[in-house]
């Protein structure tokens, strides 16, 4: 039986099996019932200053805002926030290096700097912010510039960034000189050190995150694709391992997930379906003539799903997201959000939660994208669907809760929209979480009794 809004919007708090129990659930209602039965922190109450509502005891700070003077004096702050992440940089400072998904047509670009941009003509790339001890923000600044659609990624064993391009564009498309689609290395502390140097052997397609095996060193990456053929999950072997800055720029092997008999993950609907899973080496990684997920991979082809997005380790595997899947763009079934755990050890593949067909958009839960784990062993979930956009906790057993709605409106008269959330994290200690609104970019320091 597959879990849907309705089913949930019945049963309010629902358990699922899984390395850190329910994943992600959705509805308002189920949420509400949730919070009072324990889970969370209460209903979320609306901010006066129309940017962020939070539960009683919770406050925010903002601490970026696109067209804002970045401190670096490099130029404005950049728009679309996307992805991010939080280093411990001693002393209870904390450093958070941000994404910036710009296209071409991006009014506020992220600015040119010497020694850290790929291609001139592209307006994406990362910022990395310097926060004190008390959570103020002492520097602001460039981090990596000139790629394109930077969307997420995820971070290393070795406290550096991974960047991921979301886009194939080619050098004389959308503006660029470069061909693009690669996965960049940015260290946050000391951005020059790794430059702007695209990690090709990882594959060149529309990246959407990754995650690394801290044990093994194996990268696991998205492809965001919407369109038919949808994407695939993939694993790059790297040929130095756990081996700190640039060691993923030795090379490697990629291979492309094949769950023998299943040509598409939106066919599964039982959540704690389990799959034996092959590896299959992508005939051309750098697709210099056709795109990875249009290649053959032999007669027992390949397993794609529609927008394949967020993507993270946690416990002894990895988890990863596909948004959302609809028949009428060539999905073989409809759901509004999936999330799958590989087991590496087994080699299996996991469903441990399915969304729709009978979800409401309108209502919150639905497209799940960003996930981070939270200090008390749950999740933090972005949501990236139509209608209010929120921020949701996942506890391990299973309860949904709400932690934050976005109040910006920036719709017009009587229609109003709310950006996306992104790059959900928390500092080092637990103790605050950081999340960027895209639209209008907007960085934000939540802070409160925060369970660990």
């Amino acid at each position: 039986m597959s879990v849907t809004r309705r089913s949930l919007l019945a049963a309010g708090a629902i358990a699922f099996s899984g390395a850190l129990g329910a994943l992600f659930a959705g509805g308002s209602p189920a949420s509400s019932r949730a919070a009072r039965a324990g889970g969370g922190y209460g209903p979320l109450l609306r901010d006066p200053r129309g940017l962020l509502d939070l539960p009683a005891g919770f406050a925010y700070r903002v601490l970026s805002r696109a067209g804002d003077p970045l401190r670096s004096g490099e130029g404005a702050v950049p728009a679309n926030c996307d992805g991010m992440a939080a280093f411990d940089a001693g002393g209870g400072r904390v450093r958070l290096v941000r994404n910036h998904e710009n296209r071409a047509t991006a009014a506020l670009r992220v600015p040119a700097v010497a020694g850290l941009t790929y291609d001139p003509g592209a307006l994406g790339g990362c910022t990395a912010l310097d926060l004190a001890a008390d959570g103020r923000v002492t520097g602001e600044r460039v981090a990596l510039a000139g790629t394109a659609v930077n969307c997420a990624g995820g971070r290393t064993p070795w406290n550096t960034w991974l960047s991921c391009e979301e886009t194939e564009d080619r050098a004389g498309t959308a503006g660029c000189e470069r061909d693009h689609g690669y996965v960049f290395e940015v260290d946050p502390a000391r951005p020059q050190r790794t430059g702007a140097v695209p990690l090709t052997a990882m594959g060149r397609f529309a990246h959407e995150a990754v995650a690394v095996d801290p044990y093994r060193g194996v990268v696991y990456e998205t492809e965001d694709a919407f369109v038919r053929p949808f994407g695939l999950f993939y694993r790059f072997l790297p040929d130095r391992p756990l081996g700190g800055t640039g060691s993923l720029r030795a090379g490697g092997a990629l291979e492309a997930l094949r769950v023998p008999g299943l040509a598409d993950l939106a066919a599964v609907d039982e959540p704690g379906a389990e799959f034996p899973v092959e590896w299959v080496p992508v005939p051309d990684p750098s697709a210099a003539v056709t795109p990875i997920r249009h290649q053959d991979f032999g007669p027992g082809g390949i397993t794609h799903a529609q927008k394949l997005e967020g993507c993270y380790w946690g416990g002894d595997g990895v988890h990863f997201v596909s948004s959302y899947a609809r028949r009428g763009e060539g999905a073989p079934a409809d759901h509004h959000g999936q999330v799958w755990f590989y087991d590496p050890r087994r080699a299996r593949l996991r469903l441990d939660v399915l969304f729709g067909p009978a979800a409401d958009v309108q209502l919150p839960g639905d497209s799940p994208d960003n996930i981070c784990l939270a200090p008390d062993g749950g999740l933090m979930v972005c949501e990236d669907g139509g209608g209010a956009q929120y921020v949701f906790g996942v506890t391990a057993g299973g309860e949904v809760y709400p932690v934050a709605r976005n109040a910006d409106d920036i719709g017009g008269p009587g229609a109003p929209e709310w950006g996306e959330f992104a790059g959900v994290a928390f500092s080092p200690d637990g103790r605050t979480l950081y999340v960027n609104a895209y639209a209008p970019g907007t960085t934000f320091a939540v802070t409160g009794p925060w369970r660990r």
